[in-house]
This record gives structure tokens, C-alpha cells and sequence, in this order.
């Protein structure tokens, strides 16, 4: 069983950066899609970025230019760089990872039921 660890997160005013780990118990990031979420109080989770098995990187428009999804295959390890944050960014932050491709449909239609493994969620605050 794939357990993932999640780190990184915290407060940071409008303008700043973080950037979350998502760490893997196994190799899985080499043969794995994986993908970072968020839920914000009151809304639905929502897919933010993801890596398909092919190295392909796909964004939700609301990060394209600010966010970065990368792995450390070495480290079983992977990163969200977040830039620009913005207030609307605040939100619990997930990394979710599954054996087989991304989901074949646009990220604003994602849900949590394409994705097998999850980690145990961050929380990233953005003050103005």
C-alpha cells in the first residue's frame, strides 16, 4: 500500500511563496500519475495541477504562470511551487496519486474519485 506525506504549507501574505512536498512510500512517481488538489471551506475540491505518466503537466487556469508541479523520482518526491499567491488561493492542499493515466477530461472536472491514494492534506493561508 502507497502512503503519501504531505509537508510545506503555511501562511504567507498576498504576493508570497510556498511550495508543498508530497512524499511517496515507494517508487511510484515513475510509472504513477499524480495530481495536487485543494478544497477551500464552504467548496468543492478541486483539481489544481497534475502529472501524467508520460511527464505531461497539466494546470488549472487559475495557477497557469504561478504554480509549478515538478518530481524527484530519486526522492519518491513531488513539489508544488507556488508564486504570486493570492488570497483566493487559501485552502486545504492535497496530493493524490493513481496507477493509472490522468483523467481524460479537462481539471476543472476532476474529482476525488480518479485518484486511489491521497495524502493527509496541508493547509496554505494567504493574507492580503
Amino acid at each position: 500500500r502507497v502512503t503519501l506525506v504531505q509537508s510545506g504549507g503555511g501562511s504567507v501574505q498576498s504576493g508570497g511563496s510556498l511550495r508543498l512536498t508530497c512524499a511517496a512510500s515507494t517508487h511510484t512517481f515513475t510509472s504513477y500519475s499524480m495530481a495536487w488538489f485543494r478544497q477551500a471551506p464552504g467548496k468543492d475540491r478541486e483539481g489544481v495541477a497534475g502529472v501524467d505518466t508520460d511527464g505531461a503537466t497539466t494546470y488549472a487556469d487559475f495557477v497557469k504562470g504561478r504554480f509549478t508541479v515538478s518530481l524527484d523520482n530519486a526522492k519518491n518526491t513531488a513539489y508544488l511551487q507556488m508564486n504570486s499567491l493570492e488570497p483566493e488561493d487559501t485552502a486545504m492542499y492535497y496530493c493524490a496519486i493513481d496507477a493509472y493515466s490522468l483523467p481524460r477530461r479537462p481539471i476543472n472536472e476532476w474529482t476525488s474519485r480518479f485518484f486511489g491514494y491521497w495524502g493527509q492534506g496541508t493547509q496554505v493561508t494567504v493574507s492580503s
